[in-house]
């Protein structure tokens, strides 16, 4: 057994080294993903891109500036800890619409550019048509290395059902997917971008790897990897000087968030949250509501902790609240959560 004296000096060591490595933190890392619906659909702006805009975005992302890379690689890097590389950026695409095989398609497969397609199972099943892909071109897509992930059976308020129909829905749209392509799907997209606890636990438990709302943001290590955000593109929210903003932005360091259920029985809920040492020096926070054209009121509550908190009521349903916080070199830190107003 060691001496007192020995003891003595074994302490000491400890705390000379201790505020050192408890000082030290891991580099934020992570990726800008951003979302899309539909292409060249111009009677429904507000979930369509415009084909001359998205023709930009393509040009933008093959410019040299940027690591494009494809959804489960950036998920299994968040998973392992390792550093993503700077402006690492992800596509995805949400619902089956014909304009993906007819119009997406060709120019990010021609650009070289990996995406993802979430579906929803019944809109398939139907076989339809019109306006959106069948089975046959989901698989053609598949098999040319396109990722296919979930996004339910059908397109309905996840916070609005109970856990049960959740369950339901993700058990049902797991079966047509794994009986159509032959693999059981890994990756899943909350429908509307909307989660709730009882969807969160629904989707985990059904063994999916990661799964994702549309609430703006650096999907990063850190965050829940049942609900990373994306940056959600349409015809007003797509412009090349937009989409720039959104594929530089750097992981914001957001922590410890509260409310932990995005599901909320207030239209005055206050989104709490503190910001990772890693970040270093922090500049002042610019957040706005979703429902509000004036800053939301920002409360600094402790060290690195904050409080905001709009200045009207939320209406009821999906809301957001959203922090930038400028890091140099005209690129901003970015930090989105959807609120769920319920009754």
């Amino acid at each position: 057994m060691p001496s007192p004296d020995a003891l003595r000096f074994l302490a000491l060591v400890a705390a000379l080294l201790l505020p050192q490595f408890a000082h030290a933190q891991t580099p934020l890392t992570g990726a800008a993903i951003v979302q899309y619906h539909r292409f060249g659909e111009d009677d429904i702006p507000a979930t369509n891109i415009k084909i001359v805009q998205f023709e930009a975005h393509v040009a933008e992302l093959t410019s040299g500036k940027y690591a494009v890379m494809a959804l489960p690689g950036v998920v299994e890097w968040l998973r392992t800890g390792h550093a993503l590389p700077d402006r690492a950026v992800t596509v995805t695409i949400d619902d089956p619409f014909l304009s993906v095989y007819a119009q997406a398609w060709p120019r990010l497969k021609a650009a070289g550019i990996p995406f993802t397609v979430f579906l929803h199972t019944d809109v398939l099943d139907a076989g339809r048509g019109g306006r959106n892909m069948t089975w046959a071109q989901v698989k053609e897509m598949a098999a040319a290395g396109v990722t296919m992930g979930l996004s339910g059976a059908v397109p309905q308020h996840y916070p609005e059902k109970s856990r049960e129909a959740i369950a339901a829905d993700v058990a049902k749209s797991v079966a047509a997917f794994t009986r159509e392509l032959g693999v059981a799907p890994a990756l899943f997209a909350y429908p509307f971008g909307e989660m709730s606890l009882p969807a969160r636990e629904v989707v985990r438990a059904a063994g999916f790897t990661a799964a994702f709302g549309q609430h703006s943001g650096v999907a990063e290590a850190g965050l829940d990897p049942f609900f990373l955000p994306r940056f959600a593109l349409n015809e007003t929210f797509g412009t090349l000087e937009r989409f720039v903003l959104d594929v530089n932005t750097l992981p914001f360091g957001a922590r410890d968030i509260e409310p932990a259920d995005p599901v909320v029985r207030t239209n005055r809920p206050v989104l709490v949250f503190s910001i990772d040492a890693a970040v270093g020096r922090l500049s002042p926070l610019n957040c706005f509501a979703s429902h509000e054209n004036t800053a939301a009121q920002v409360t600094q509550v402790g060290e690195r902790r904050f409080e905001v908190r709009a200045n009207t009521p939320m209406p009821l349903g999906r809301g957001r609240i959203s922090c930038t916080m400028a890091a140099g070199q005209n690129r901003f830190r970015w930090f989105g959560e959807q609120l769920f107003v319920v009754q």
